[in-house]
C-alpha cells in the first residue's frame, strides 16, 4: 500500500489494550498480548479468524468502562473483541476507514456493530450488551505483528484522517 510509512510521522490516535484470543467460537477471548495479523485470515490462531468480512473485532476500553459503571467486573475479552482499543473513537468509525496497528498491519472497517441471534451472558447480567452498537469488523489490508501497547492511526485514502 503505497504511503503507509507515512501515518508513523502523524500524531497517534491511540493504542492497543490486549490482544485476545479464543479457542472456540461463542466463547470469551483471553489476552495474550501478542498476535499476528494475516490478509484474507483475520488474528492467526482466533477461532474466527478466516476469510470474510469479519476477520478481526474491535471495541473500545471506553465503551467497556460504560459496562464496569453497572456493577460488571470485566476484562479485554469480555465481548468477543480480538482487539481492544484506547483512545481510538471505534464507535465513530465508519465502514471502508482504515487503522494502522503497530509496525506494519493495516485493517479496513467492513462492519459497524452486529446483530445477536442470541443474548450472551453479559447481556443476562446486565441487560444490555454494547458489542452490537460499539464493536466494529475489520479485514486485513496488510498483515504485521500486533502488540499490547501498539499505537493506532487512523488512514484516510488521501493520508490521515484528522483525530478529535
Amino acid at each position: 500500500m503505497e504511503g503507509v510509512a507515512d501515518f508513523m510521522q502523524a500524531p497517534v490516535a491511540g493504542r492497543v489494550v490486549a490482544v485476545c484470543f479464543s479457542r472456540r467460537r461463542g466463547t470469551a477471548k483471553r489476552d495474550r498480548g501478542r498476535g499476528r495479523l494475516e490478509v484474507g485470515v483475520g488474528l492467526q490462531g482466533d477461532a474466527h479468524a478466516g476469510p470474510g468480512h469479519r476477520q478481526v473485532s474491535l471495541l473500545a476500553r471506553e465503551s467497556i468502562a460504560k459496562m464496569e459503571a453497572r456493577g460488571l467486573r470485566l476484562r479485554p475479552g469480555s465481548f468477543g473483541e480480538n482487539l481492544t482499543t484506547e483512545g481510538v473513537d471505534i464507535p465513530g468509525l465508519k465502514v471502508g476507514d482504515r487503522l494502522a496497528v503497530g509496525d506494519s498491519a493495516v485493517l479496513e472497517v467492513t462492519q459497524v456493530g452486529k446483530e445477536c441471534h442470541a443474548r450472551c451472558a453479559i447481556y443476562y447480567k446486565a441487560g444490555d450488551c454494547i458489542m452490537p452498537r460499539e464493536g466494529v469488523f475489520c479485514r486485513v489490508i496488510e498483515p504485521g505483528e500486533v502488540r499490547r501497547g501498539d499505537p493506532i492511526w487512523i488512514l484516510s485514502p488521501a493520508g490521515i484522517s484528522p483525530v478529535a
